[in-house]
């Protein structure tokens, strides 16, 4: 057949083929996302609750008889709760610094609380570390913050600077006052990077802000939002129509359990205003949501950590174990329950399996997505490890540490106490130190600690200097 005089002839194979590669390469984050799957159509969005300070035995739904928390009861209810779940710390940044690296804390450079005194700070987050909003972001998610950050207060460990497309919340530790939102005088509130100076309590306008973020939503990418609460932290402040309502009717309960139970009411009250605009936005069917606390409760506040001894601060039970529930609806079955060790580090790679993203396989943590969906799960054998390095004036930066294999459990409660060994399934309050009894036990878990510590033993957590990760707050 005669060819028209201005017909293009094809193009050589080798030639059409690198076309092809070229285009292919342009279009491979895409093609690589749907390769995994998380296209728009299947990727959950994906909303992780975390408060502070929260008592194993705070929550209807972990046995409370004194305290009503509808909202968190009804969230485990429609889907999983775990009996079985560690914070990675008993104290806040190091739990959080492993809940966005998927790692151990310590090996991220936050063994121990990041603090606006910079000669009392025990953590500086490491710039090598690739956080999960920013993996999510990568991957075609939004990303949001809502609350209470406490991985550094200057640049680059600012939350819009590791992976978050939006934040409004606290960069500090603790606040001095819930309606003044201050640290030592200092003014940590910030949208985004700008300074702010709200009015309101600050669980109240963390629900606020979340809630509004979720309306004024119209993308049509599936969005990652993390929701920090600073409560239950001391200091203990319910709003004062709470506490009435709550002394009303538990007119023999003391004044310390009263304040902080109404506190967790007023808590669980804006976690249900946020659930509640999920469903009004249309979203909550195609959104997992979790929810956990960074630390067992304390104790001297009013906490009540359930059936385990110890409190925050403590490698003990009750500094570590805390509640955990997870919902997805048409995905995790209603009313269930798993007693499956797991580790806040474990729900980076849980929510990228979630999102169809690869996970890098330097992680510490593992997926329990498949524990979650219902899914049969190999049994969980590794070595756990807790560090927290101590910034009181007697330890100035000592560590003291835990491990867990299995059914046993090394641990001390400071530095200087020795290490003892318990049963944990047989004595869950670890009362019989069996150090003796088992030294085999005990020598293999302190060889696995002991390799962790070494393997940690460069990574600072200071600047070179010698001071913190570059605070703004006052000298001590």
């Amino acid at each position: 057949m005669n060819r028209p005089a201005n017909a293009r002839c094809p193009l050589p194979y080798g030639i059409t083929a690198l076309v092809l590669a070229v285009f292919a390469v342009s279009l491979s984050p895409y093609l690589t996302h749907r390769a995994l799957g998380s296209d728009s159509a299947n990727r959950p969005n994906i909303v992780l609750i975390l408060v502070d300070d929260l008592g194993y035995g705070d929550l209807g739904c972990q046995g409370s008889t004194d305290l009503d928390t509808p909202h968190v009861d009804r969230l485990a209810q429609r889907g999983l709760r775990m009996t079985d779940f560690y914070a990675n710390c008993p104290v806040c940044s190091p739990t959080r610094a492993a809940l966005l690296t998927g790692r151990f804390q310590d090996l991220v450079g936050v063994p121990g609380v990041i603090r606006t005194h910079s000669k009392n700070s025990w953590g500086l987050l490491s710039r090598d570390a690739t956080l999960l909003p920013a993996v999510l972001k990568k991957a075609g998610y939004r990303t949001a913050m809502i609350g209470k950050w406490h991985l550094g207060l200057g640049e680059p460990n600012l939350p819009n600077a590791r992976g978050f497309d939006f934040f409004h919340g606290f960069l500090g530790d603790m606040m001095d006052d819930y309606w003044h939102h201050r640290r030592h005088g200092v003014n940590y509130m910030r949208l985004n990077r700008q300074v702010i100076d709200p009015t309101g309590h600050a669980t109240d306008l963390f629900t606020e802000w979340t809630c509004e973020w979720l309306r004024q939503y119209e993308q049509k990418e599936p969005f990652f939002i993390y929701l920090a609460y600073n409560a239950p932290h001391d200091p203990i402040q319910p709003p004062p129509d709470w506490l009435a309502r709550y002394e009303a009717k538990h007119t023999d309960a003391t004044k310390r359990r009263a304040n902080i139970a109404a506190f967790i009411e007023h808590l669980d009250d804006g976690i249900g205003r946020v659930l509640s605009t999920l469903r009004q936005t249309g979203h909550a069917d195609d959104t997992l949501v979790i929810f956990t606390s960074d630390n067992g409760g304390a104790t001297w506040q009013g906490a009540d950590n359930g059936p385990f001894s110890g409190a925050k601060q403590d490698m003990l039970e009750g500094g570590i174990r805390v509640p955990m529930c997870a919902a997805w609806p048409g995905r995790i079955e209603p009313g269930g329950t798993s007693n499956r060790v797991a580790m806040t580090m474990d729900l980076f790679p849980t929510i990228c399996e979630a999102a169809g993203i690869d996970c890098d396989e330097r992680l510490e943590g593992r997926s329990i997505l498949p524990t979650l969906l219902g899914k049969s799960q190999p049994p969980e054998d590794r070595y756990l490890f807790w560090v927290r390095l101590e910034g009181n004036r007697k330890y100035h930066g000592t560590p003291y540490y835990a491990a867990r294999r299995g059914q046993w459990k090394l641990m001390q409660n400071t530095p200087d106490e020795a290490l003892r060994l318990y049963d944990i399934e047989s004595d869950p309050r670890e009362t019989t130190d069996l150090s003796e009894k088992r030294p085999e036990i005990f020598a293999d878990l302190k060889r696995a600690l002991d390799a962790h510590i070494a393997r940690c033993a460069k990574i600072p957590y200071r600047s070179p200097d010698g001071t913190g990760p570059g605070e703004i707050g006052p000298a001590e």
